[in-house]
């Protein structure tokens, strides 16, 4: 018992001086109320009982097992298990002073769950795998400990021209903003970092080269091509990133990446992320790593728990209207439309037009320029709304995005996860809408049973998809599945996400679902 008071006693002054909510933390929670009173200047015989009586508490709800005494108690690694691990802060994971200040600069204190994980083992020099879904903070997990480790390296040592760090990632967007992490994180070191793509001309690149570069952030046409020509060598690499290993391999480019790694000197640290780990992927990372450490932060293809997701049934010519109608709500600042084709996303822009809402598309037919002036406009909010396919889902990345319109369902349930998490980030909160139609019923079954939630159903709008719409297209191929009891799934009540089956009532016209949420 006297352990347990002294252990808090000869730690009070941290918990004060250090972490004044944190100890608040501690007052606020009944089971450990006791055990702080028992630090009060009150008589021996009122703070042993309080003590006792913490302890006794929180063997009550399961923190404590009840062989515990007050006289055995490990307090050290109680507070070890319920305190130091619930506020880590990049401070505690022994970065360097530059990096840190560069950090507060951002407004970074926390880091995210595979940022805690990462970055220890990469400052270590081990090869990590890392398995996690796009909004996690994955590259700040890889680039800090990078920044470290070069700056550590040659610190003392005459600068050259060489490589000696490169991060392979497949799109152009991504690419420019991973730079941009480096630069932001490494603002206190002196590091030179330039990124290279296709679509624009190569002689600002080679000049850059010529004059010397420690990192190089690349897309894999690009580099081979500047390797082809001999502006580029691998030959002095140290650190190596494959980064969105997944999508490197739905774009085709999974053989360039082979080219590159072929290049890449035998001796490296090297690490590699994947949001997804199909066979392919995981055989490329059996090859290139060398015994890895595996970081997996949330289960594979699951949506961030921060996104609130729901459902429209609307038939196709409607969807532009809806589309408009709910982009009427002021409160929704900018918004992110996802698309399955380029000229779907640039039909779209000229409808919101017409409506007078401000809007840009990105993808592969629109130059670089051209791409990233509408994302640049996006983040500063001179347009509202940005129309993106698929094949720019993971290089998009806008602080506070609030708000993510599936306006077609993607035909690959795992690129629905890929869409909606350019909101809910970093536990931030955000709202994914998506627009189904008779023809998508069934990517909307798949795209349930992956995320294993049955979307919530809004069917109080203004363009409701009717019964006999559905019948007279024909063109559904359904699946079986259970009987809705009723309330569905997700964060909001309402119906059960699915068209399969009789309408509940025919007689009114109600549409496939329960109890549907009204639209906002």
């Amino acid at each position: 018992m006297e352990k347990a008071h002294n252990f808090l006693a000869s730690n009070f002054r941290y918990f004060y001086f250090t972490s004044i909510p944190h100890l608040l933390f501690f007052i606020c929670h009944l089971p450990f109320s006791p055990l702080i009173f028992s630090l009060f200047p009150l008589p021996y015989i009122i703070r042993i009982f309080a003590a006792e009586a913490g302890i006794r508490a929180c063997q009550s709800i399961g923190i404590f097992s009840p062989q515990v005494s007050p006289s055995t108690i490990d307090c050290s690694s109680f507070f070890d298990k319920y305190y130091k691990k619930t506020y880590m802060l990049f401070k505690e994971l022994n970065l360097i002073e530059p990096i840190l200040k560069a950090l507060e600069k951002e407004g970074y204190t926390q880091p995210t769950p595979i940022q805690e994980q990462s970055i220890p083992t990469i400052l270590k020099g081990k090869d990590l795998l890392g398995c996690a879904q796009t909004g996690t903070g994955k590259t700040a997990a890889f680039a800090i400990p990078m920044l470290q480790l070069l700056h550590e390296k040659h610190i003392n040592t005459k600068a050259t021209k060489n490589i000696k760090a490169l991060v392979l990632t497949p799109t152009r967007e991504l690419a420019i903003q991973i730079e941009e992490s480096f630069k932001a994180y490494g603002s206190n070191l002196n590091l030179r970092r330039l990124v290279i793509f296709g679509g624009v001309n190569q002689h600002s690149q080679v000049e850059a080269l010529r004059k010397g570069v420690d990192i190089l952030v690349a897309t894999p046409g690009r580099l081979l091509d500047l390797m082809n020509q001999g502006f580029i060598s691998l030959n002095t690499i140290e650190l190596f990133v494959l980064d969105e290993a997944d999508r490197m391999l739905d774009m085709g480019f999974i053989h360039d990446v082979k080219r590159v790694v072929a290049k890449l000197p035998a001796k490296r640290q090297t690490l590699f992320f994947s949001a997804t780990m199909p066979d392919e992927i995981q055989k490329l990372a059996n090859t290139i790593l060398s015994s890895p450490t595996k970081v997996e932060v949330t289960p594979v293809s699951s949506t961030a728990e921060t996104i609130n997701q729901s459902i429209y049934f609307v038939d196709k010519p409607d969807k532009k209207k809806l589309l408009i109608h709910l982009l009427e709500d002021k409160a929704i600042e900018t918004a992110l439309v996802f698309t399955r084709t380029k000229h779907g996303a640039d039909r779209i822009v000229k409808d919101l037009a017409h409506a007078g809402i401000k809007a840009a598309a990105i993808h592969g037919n629109k130059s670089q320029n051209a791409r990233q002036r509408a994302l640049t406009d996006f983040k500063d909010r001179k347009i509202r709304v940005l129309v993106a396919t698929d094949i720019a889902a993971r290089g998009i990345d806008i602080d506070q995005l609030s708000h993510v319109f599936n306006y077609e369902l993607p035909n690959i349930p795992e690129s629905y996860v890929h869409r909606i998490g350019r909101t809910g980030r970093a536990g931030a909160n955000g709202i994914a809408i998506s627009f189904c139609d008779a023809e998508e019923n069934e990517y909307l079954l798949d795209i349930q049973k992956l995320i294993k939630i049955t979307l919530p159903v809004v069917d109080n709008h203004p363009y409701p998809l009717t019964w006999e719409s559905m019948l007279a297209k024909n063109q559904v191929k359904r699946k079986p599945q259970a009987q809705s009891k009723g309330g569905g799934g997700g964060k909001r009540g309402g119906g059960d996400g699915n068209m399969s089956g009789k309408p509940r009532n025919a007689s009114n016209n109600r549409r496939f679902g329960g109890n549907r949420n009204k639209a906002k």
